[in-house]
């Protein structure tokens, strides 16, 4: 148990700003020395935030403060929240040639994941929609290389955008599970799941005559939504001892039927592990935790790291190439194009004034464009004070503290949680390790890892195992393999994001917490079918306290 001794600081960190959810800390009933759960306290003593408002995901963490980061957090911010420009000068100048988004903010509202969309063509310019298209050979599970892995949506004049959005088109289709999409005592509720449809002619290289069919092959085409940001840097502290002790855990235990994916981890040894693609690369090996497909390593190089580069496209000093498919072909289509051709010289002009780079101003147009998109020693658009305060606030944003603690009805969906099984995947808590700064990508060492926050030996409540495991539902993720979703804080999305739907699992389908737990057992193949079954035999008081549980943590 934790007590709270200096009442008035907390309250002027908000500590009481949703009193009527958290009567436990009602000024009017709060002792100095009251004592509160573990478990109200979900990113331990250095990871916390006590306010329950629209602005709940956006506190940093005490480490923060304790450090005397508080500046550099603020700074790190105003780069999250602002939009970038094309212009080569300022703060945030560099955007393009090609980009995803502008900002971070469009994806990531109110500092959470993002929101789902309605049917229609795919417009990333709206705020809120963190849809990420993934565009994969179905038949490999691997991504194409005629689109970046995150297709891009926009460019910069003379530019043209390498996908077309508004041929891009999303539409909700219901579904009706085995049960009629009913409960033994007669309540009913609704399923539904996203389609996207992308045709060739979407593609800016095809439409060139640069990307032939054969180039294309077979491919299909799937959405995943954003993550919340906040406490990031709390799972980064996870010891990788720790972590590999949970594989082996699972592994020996042999409950769940798809196992662990072999493409990680097999007879209790590593399979796979992250090595950063960087010059700078340190060279090591480190456990996968990061994203639904387990792609990143350590926090340093992982999702937040790599985003501040290819979503925008601005360079930094680690990152001095453009951000774009790996078949070339979006290089070879603009170099041919003849109202790129027709623009460049005027573009080139201003981001290389003094002509440093003296392939990009000969008299061949076409081999300038080619000689500039695919250059690897681009200058700098970001500093490396910008990078690293972005880091501070990445990896310093506090998770908000549990709700409704002392609520009779999310006790006892905390006790039905468990005992059915929801907690084996959706692991309450861990305890983080030293918490020494890891960067397969070399930019976060020696005096420069000592400017981030950090949080050893904190016990956290992520309700995550940090592991895949496989559901089966329909229009599945790439893989069917999908990391277990950390539930701390995702009862207040709506709040802070003003979303109309709680956009719950990887692609949002879910509306409600109800429809995210029955997806989990639309399949008997899903590792969670047997515990989904459990739930819908459940009385409705009972299964309404589960939900209220998971909405409060």
């Amino acid at each position: 148990m934790k007590k709270i001794y200096l009442l008035s600081t907390l309250l002027l960190t908000g500590l009481t700003a949703c009193s009527d959810e958290n009567p436990a800390t009602d000024p009017e009933n709060n002792q100095e020395n009251q004592e509160l759960p573990e478990w109200y306290y979900t990113g331990g003593e250095l990871g916390t935030a006590f306010i329950s408002t629209s602005a709940a995901y956006e506190q940093p963490t005490p480490a923060v403060e304790n450090a005397d980061m508080t500046l550099s957090f603020k700074r790190g911010e105003q780069l999250f929240e602002k939009v970038f420009v094309s212009n080569p000068d300022g703060v945030r100048g560099g955007l393009g040639p090609t980009y995803v988004r502008s900002s971070c903010m469009h994806c990531h509202p109110g500092y959470g994941h993002g929101k789902s969309q309605p049917d229609g063509p795919f417009q990333t310019n709206d705020m809120g929609n963190g849809y990420l298209l993934v565009v994969y050979n179905p038949s490999t599970n691997a991504y194409v290389n005629w689109l970046a892995g995150m297709p891009q949506g926009h460019a910069t004049v003379p530019f043209k955008a390498p996908l077309d959005e508004s041929k891009v088109i999303l539409t909700w289709h219901e579904y009706t599970d085995a049960y009629g999409n009913k409960f033994p005592d007669g309540e009913t509720y609704s399923l539904r799941y996203p389609e996207v449809t992308l045709p060739k002619d979407a593609v800016y290289a095809y439409n060139e005559g640069v990307l032939s069919d054969a180039d294309m092959g077979s491919y299909e085409v799937r959405l995943e939504s954003t993550i919340g940001i906040y406490g990031t840097g709390l799972l980064d502290a996870i010891s990788d001892e720790d972590l590999k002790a949970e594989y082996a855990k699972q592994e020996k235990d042999g409950y769940l039927k798809n196992g662990i994916n072999p493409a990680f981890f097999q007879n209790g040894e590593w399979t796979n592990q992250y090595t950063s693609k960087e010059a700078t690369s340190d060279g090591k090996k480190y456990p996968y935790r990061f994203t639904y497909a387990l792609s990143r390593g350590p926090l340093q190089d992982a999702a937040g790291a790599n985003a501040f580069w290819n979503i925008t496209n601005v360079t930094r000093s680690d990152r001095k190439y453009h951000y774009k498919d790996a078949g070339g072909y979006y290089a070879k289509a603009a170099a041919q194009d003849p109202d790129v051709q027709a623009g460049f010289a005027d573009y080139i002009a201003q981001v290389d004034p003094e002509k440093k780079h003296s392939d990009w101003h000969t008299a061949d147009m076409e081999q300038n464009i080619l000689n500039y998109l695919n250059a690897t020693s681009l200058e700098a658009e970001i500093s490396d004070q910008s990078y690293i305060d972005l880091m501070v606030w990445h990896r310093g944003l506090a998770v908000p503290a549990a709700r409704n603690i002392d609520d009779e009805e999310v006790l006892r969906g905390k006790e039905l949680f468990e005992q059915i099984g929801c907690a084996y995947c959706h692991k309450p808590s861990w305890t983080t390790g030293n918490d020494e700064i890891r960067d397969p990508a070399g930019f976060f060492t020696g005096s420069t890892a000592n400017e981030l926050p950090r949080y050893p030996n904190q016990k956290i409540w992520p309700y995550s195992d940090m592991i895949q495991h496989k559901l089966h539902m329909q229009n599945d993720i790439r893989t069917g393999w999908c990391r277990t979703t950390p539930l701390w804080g995702r009862g207040l999305h709506q709040r802070c994001t003003g979303a109309e739907y709680a956009d719950r699992l990887h692609d949002c389908r879910a509306r409600t917490t109800t429809e995210a737990i029955m997806w989990h057992g639309t399949s008997k193949e899903s590792d969670a079918y047997e515990t989904t079954e459990k739930f819908r035999q459940l009385s409705k008081e009972d299964r309404d306290a589960i939900v209220k549980f998971i909405d409060s943590i």
